[in-house]
């Protein structure tokens, strides 16, 4: 797999080269591209960042109901909670499953690289395993409500050379735009050196 440099327009100076599912450098675009001019170039409008932590896991993977696009005109698009969530994941043997994989793809979309909070189904344990999501243990504090935009957003730490490649770009000016504006500026998430999501 060809070394990629990913660099965000609004945030050059923090440009990253992926080689496999590593980071192997992290720093200005302008020294990154004259070291490694063989590598494949990814350009992204506003930030490049660590990616968020969703620290609401279970609640999201394994309480909530994501609706399938084909229930969407009875359903709506939006993740549902409560009894009427309970109903549906457990009608039919593959419900907790699919659900918590069109949650997960949902994660994706909003620049989600790490998930926290004790899953104990299978169905939200395979559907993290299979993307590629970092598992990690709970703030002390919790941003809430358990939503996926404009909050959490709970910032992982920098981004260095040798750590896995996970992170996400968000089209918004700076971090402090991001806080206002929420997740859903996301464009590209990125886990495991592979670009996983992409707004289109």
């Amino acid at each position: 797999m060809p070394t990629t440099i990913h660099v965000a327009e609004a945030s050059p100076e923090a440009a990253v080269l992926v080689d496999g599912a590593h980071l192997a450098a992290v720093g200005p675009y302008e020294e990154l591209a004259a070291a490694h001019p063989g590598a494949r170039l990814r350009r992204w409008p506003g930030i490049l960042t660590p990616g968020l932590l969703n620290p609401y896991g279970p609640e999201l993977l394994e309480q909530a109901y994501h609706p399938d696009p084909r229930e969407a005109d009875r359903l709506g698009t939006e993740p549902l909670f409560g009894e009427r969530a309970r109903a549906l994941l457990d009608s039919s043997p593959s419900a907790r499953g699919a659900s918590a994989r069109r949650g997960v793809q949902r994660m994706l979309a909003h620049g989600t690289v790490a998930v926290a909070g004790e899953l104990r189904g299978r169905g939200a344990l395979d559907a993290v395993r299979r993307a590629g999501l970092a598992l990690a243990g709970r703030p002390a504090t919790l941003p809430g409500p358990a939503a996926f935009s404009p909050v959490p957003l709970v910032l992982l730490p920098a981004l260095a050379a040798g750590k896995p490649a996970r992170f996400a770009v968000f089209d918004v000016p700076d971090r402090a735009a991001l806080v206002r504006e929420g997740a859903s500026a996301c464009v590209a998430t990125v886990v495991g050196g592979r670009l996983v999501h992409r707004r289109a």
